[in-house]
């Protein structure tokens, strides 16, 4: 049996993933909500095993381990440091903090294929977006989780989500709007 993989992505209306720190929009782009924070907490109360890109993992790991942000003591953020990461990473020789994180260098689609067919919780990555492009190329992402925040951002937003994807068609798994304003799409990603 092959564990299911998540790719999990928070995005804007305009499909950034980030915007530029210069400008003040608070985390979550300011709208998180009771909801939103309960449901990622249940979402990260399951075992799982994370999945990371050399960039992400240390924007993570600098974020959860300085204390300086407020949200890194978000309930899910918390249960998020508890639980093992695959770092996929040529550059990278520190886990940086990570309680249990293993950094792996090679061909991530390679090493994600490998983990699918030998771990015995299900796959789940944050944000990483070449690796989970490359990936979901590929055939390896089961479930395409977005969470759209009610926000533009074209001026101040960067890391557009999808940019560079090959063509898919998105089969809908499950919808939900989080604290009235706030959606949440899980897809199943098909290769055109």
């Amino acid at each position: 049996m092959t564990a299911t993989y998540t790719w999990d992505v928070f995005s804007t209306v305009d499909g950034y993933g980030s915007y530029d720190r210069s400008i003040d929009w608070g985390g979550y782009w300011g709208k998180q909500g009771p909801e939103l924070l309960e449901h990622r907490a249940a979402l990260f109360s399951a075992p799982q095993r994370m999945v990371y890109g050399a960039t992400t993992f240390r924007e993570v790991a600098q974020i959860m381990t300085s204390g300086l942000d407020p949200h890194s003591s978000d309930e899910w953020n918390v249960r998020l440091m508890r639980m093992p990461a695959t770092v996929i990473s040529s550059t990278l020789h520190d886990t940086l903090g990570w309680p249990d994180a293993t950094i792996v260098s090679g061909d991530a689609v390679n090493i994600v294929a490998q983990l699918k067919q030998t771990s015995d919780v299900p796959l789940r990555s944050q944000a990483s977006l070449s690796l989970n492009r490359a990936l979901m190329a590929a055939g390896l992402v089961d479930r395409l989780q977005v969470t759209i925040f009610p926000v533009i951002s074209g001026r101040s937003g960067t890391s557009p989500v999808l940019h560079g994807a090959d063509d898919f068609d998105l089969e809908l798994l499950e919808s939900r709007t989080l604290d009235g304003h706030t959606q949440e799409l899980v897809y199943r990603p098909t290769l055109r």
